[in-house]
Order: structure tokens, then C-alpha cells, then sequence
């Protein structure tokens, strides 16, 4: 009796462990489908969405470097107008002394030049005249003695020819002497206003050696163009045409610079959602989108071999805590 009350009570637990085993079980399938995210995390630098870069220009033919004689310390709050860097005016000024010299002399050569050319004239005009009357005369003289005998009349034939040769030669050289005249007038017009369009474009560079930005922002200084110099950029240190002297990005809206594997680049699409998190608050979720997706594939870096696509993911709320350079970490969401 005793062993069929142990054999029942052991039939029964095995009935309910049963019962309870099959209400838990539930396919694998059913569980993944209810997944919403991608599982593609990608890490990547914080970056300004608009940054305005400072590249010194050439200022003229004559400027082919300048000297730092002032600049912002790094990472300094600037707005709109703002000076961050000052070149030094020296050089330019010096030509501009120089240049004024040189126009003073020039515009005494040009009115000296134009007293020379009116004596010049009034002289040839003059000789015109006396070679003028010259050749009435003999004309007069020759009308005169055509009853003489021919061999006076031959002699004043003769005589009339050669003040005929006289005045065209005098008439000739004086329109000769107008154009030579007119020539060396327009150039040395030129020379003038020539020294005047380089001192009027030296006075102009003045201005623009005081470097302003023209967006608000972080001030962020340039690494040394110094060979083996990795510092920034300070008092004193000479830049050349083409070289980054600084950048200013504003921190109102901000992107991230990431990329995605080439094995996972089918796996996202631009207008995708992305959970943004700084390492440092990681926590702390700032809601992003995919803006643009790399069509060329490249390595991630010069150690690796994994083949990367470049992707930027613009974030949709502005935020005082992002900064560029800062490391965050993209989760790409469906």
C-alpha cells in the first residue's frame, strides 16, 4: 500500500514538471524577429558641420611669406569679426615707403618729359614755318625769272626743289616727332599708374594682415610648418603661401566622421537612424542620422588590412557637451 502512495506521488511530479516545460518553450525564430537593432557598432570622431579654415593667401607679387607677430591662444571662444592672428605689416610697409619715392620721381620725369616734348614742338613747328616761307619765296623767284636766261632759271628750278625737299623733310619730321612724342608719353603714364596701383594694393594688404573670422566658434590653432615640428603655431614663426595657419569650427551643429566595414556597407542606408554615445557619457544617447555614405572603399588604416567605407551621421540635436575630436561610438539602428 505504502509503495503504490510513493509510485502515484512520483507520477504526479512528473505530470506537472511536464506541463511546466512545455509553457516556457518558444522558437528561436519568434524571439529575433521582435530585434530592432543592427548589432553594427562603428567608433568615431566628433566634427564641426561647418568650420572655416585659414590659409595664408599670396598678398601681391612681392609677399611670398609673412611673420606671426600676434595670435590667439588655443581653443579660445571667438564670434563673428573677432581678430585671431596678425601678420606683421613691415615688409609691406617698406615697399610702400619705397614705392612713394619712386612715384615722386616718376611724375617729375613725366612732367619734365611733357615740358621737353612742348619744346620740342614749338621748335619743329617753328622750323615748319621758316621752311614754309623759305619755299613761298623761292616759289616767288622762280615765277619771277622765267624770262632769265636758262641757266638761271635752271638755277632757280634747283633752288625751289631743294626748299620743296626742306619742308616736306621738316613736316615729316614733326609727324614722326608726334608719335615718338605720344609713345613715350603713354608710357611713362603707365610707369605712373603702374606705382600707383601697386602703393593703392600695399595700402589694401594692410587690412587684410589682421586676420578676423567671420563665424563663431572654437579658435583652433595650426600644427608648426617646420620641418620635424609638431607644435602649434606661436609668435614669431614664419608661414608661406599655402600653409594652414588655423581653423575656427562652430560648435552649434556637429557630425561624426566614422565608417562601416565593406562587409556591412548593404546593412545601412543614408536617412538611418544612429544612437550616438560620447565615451565619455556613455549613457547618455544623442539621436543621429546616416547624411553621407563613401562610394569608394579604402583601408581603415595604414596597420590594417579591413576595407572600410567612409560614412558621415549628422546629429539632430545641438549640444553644448560635443566638441570636435571627442570619441564616440555609432550603433546603426533599423
Amino acid at each position: 500500500m505504502r509503495r503504490n502512495k510513493i509510485a502515484s506521488l512520483l507520477l504526479y511530479c512528473s505530470l506537472i514538471g511536464g506541463t511546466v516545460s512545455c509553457g516556457n518553450h518558444s522558437p528561436q525564430g519568434d524571439a529575433d524577429d521582435n530585434i530592432h537593432r543592427t548589432n553594427l557598432r562603428e567608433t568615431g570622431e566628433l566634427a564641426a558641420v561647418e568650420s572655416k579654415s585659414f590659409i595664408l593667401q599670396r598678398y601681391g607679387r612681392s609677399w611670398w611669406e609673412m611673420r606671426i607677430i600676434g595670435i590667439l591662444e588655443h581653443g579660445t571662444i571667438v564670434h563673428p569679426g573677432d581678430s585671431i592672428i596678425q601678420l606683421d605689416p613691415t615688409d609691406v610697409k617698406k615697399v610702400i615707403i619705397n614705392q612713394e619715392s619712386e612715384l615722386e620721381t616718376q611724375r617729375a620725369v613725366l612732367e619734365k618729359l611733357r615740358v621737353n616734348q612742348d619744346n620740342q614742338l614749338n621748335q619743329l613747328t617753328s622750323n615748319i614755318k621758316n621752311a614754309t616761307l623759305a619755299f613761298e619765296l623761292k616759289k616767288n623767284e622762280q615765277t619771277a625769272s622765267r624770262f632769265e636766261p636758262p641757266k638761271i632759271l635752271k638755277i632757280k628750278e634747283l633752288e625751289f626743289e631743294q626748299e620743296k625737299i626742306r619742308l616736306h623733310k621738316e613736316q615729316k619730321k614733326l609727324a614722326l616727332s608726334n608719335i615718338i612724342s605720344a609713345n613715350e608719353l603713354k608710357i611713362q603714364q603707365i610707369r605712373v599708374r603702374q606705382l600707383e596701383d601697386e602703393i593703392k594694393n600695399a595700402y589694401d594688404i594692410l587690412p587684410k594682415l589682421t586676420v578676423r573670422t567671420p563665424i563663431a566658434g572654437v579658435f583652433q590653432v595650426a600644427k608648426g610648418n617646420r620641418s620635424g615640428s609638431n607644435s602649434f603655431l606661436k609668435v614669431g614663426d614664419m608661414l608661406y603661401v599655402g600653409n594652414l595657419m588655423a581653423n575656427v569650427p562652430d560648435l552649434t551643429w556637429m557630425k561624426v566622421n566614422t565608417c562601416i566595414s565593406e562587409t556591412d556597407f548593404l546593412k545601412i542606408h543614408e536617412g538611418q537612424k544612429v544612437a550616438v554615445r560620447l565615451d565619455a557619457l556613455p549613457k547618455v544617447v544623442f539621436d543621429g542620422k546616416i547624411a553621407y555614405i563613401g562610394k569608394l572603399c579604402h583601408l581603415k588604416d595604414e596597420k590594417s588590412k579591413q576595407k572600410v567605407f567612409d560614412v558621415e551621421v549628422q546629429l539632430l540635436h545641438s549640444d553644448t557637451r560635443l566638441k570636435p575630436g571627442m570619441t564616440v561610438s555609432c550603433e546603426y539602428l533599423q
